[in-house]
């Protein structure tokens, strides 16, 4: 337990800082305030101590927990006035639900840092793009890509859908489904089905809605071939995450 040997002034408050010192990489802290007749003595016993690589561990930790934090507060703010509200809701179903499964689970099975960092991407981008419209994100840049002027933004979502199949391989091995190549093909397969169903949703959804809501949802912006672009860009970001995955292992060195 730390001790604290305090001589006040009675004149500030900088003593009032004095329960943050438990948190230091430190064992004896002699604080001068900003009045000389204030002087604090702290000795903090070494089970406080929080040093560089305990502090790093914490974070390894507890990483799933601040992006779940983070991505709440992040989605509130976004849900505040979005372009369209017809076109936001419609979007932020997968995103909901994704988010949910992660929660709900994560006492069963624990992923990796690593394939929590690239599943948050997409949910992070994913809420972006509900809340501006896909076509209309003002990242001026992204249509800057192509000539024609295109904003890819969308393209980017699609390819980190794919990072999905990172935490699919993942699954597989550690709860030793099968191989290490069944478990990159599947995981591949597993995206392009994924892309596939969220195509026909796309259209269903364009048809049903109709209007400006059902453009705006479909997001293909004058595109013939979108929604086999977009199926391509889902495939090409499972290949990227599944690389990543080779090289790192995962299943064998956590986080």
């Amino acid at each position: 337990m730390a001790s604290f040997w305090v001589q006040p002034c009675g004149k500030c408050h900088f003593c009032t800082l004095q329960r943050y010192f438990s948190l230091m990489c430190i064992q004896h802290i002699t604080l001068e305030t900003p009045c000389s007749a204030s002087k604090m003595a702290i000795s903090i016993q070494p089970e406080l101590v929080l040093t560089g690589p305990s502090m790093l561990r914490s974070i390894k930790a507890y990483l799933p927990h601040l992006l779940a934090i983070t991505f709440a507060i992040f989605f509130i703010l976004l849900a505040i006035e979005p372009v369209s509200r017809q076109v936001w809701l419609a979007e932020v179903i997968p995103v909901v639900l994704i988010y949910g499964f992660l929660i709900a689970t994560f006492n069963r099975f624990r992923f990796s840092n690593t394939a929590y960092l690239l599943m948050a991407f997409w949910l992070f981008w994913h809420t972006i793009g509900g809340h501006y419209t896909f076509a209309h994100v003002p990242f001026e840049w992204l249509s800057q890509i192509s000539s024609d002027g295109r904003n890819h933004f969308d393209r980017i979502g699609h390819f980190s859908i794919g990072f999905y199949a990172f935490a699919m391989a993942e699954w597989l091995l550690r709860n030793r489904c099968c191989s290490l190549k069944l478990a990159m093909l599947f995981s591949i397969f597993f995206i392009m089905s994924v892309a596939a169903g969220y195509e026909i949703i796309e259209w269903w959804y364009a048809v049903a809605e109709g209007g400006d809501a059902g453009i705006e949802f479909l997001g293909s912006q004058g595109d013939i071939w979108d929604a086999q672009k977009d199926m391509l860009a889902d495939t090409l970001g499972a290949l990227f995450s599944l690389l990543i995955f080779w090289f790192i292992r995962p299943d064998k060195n956590r986080p």
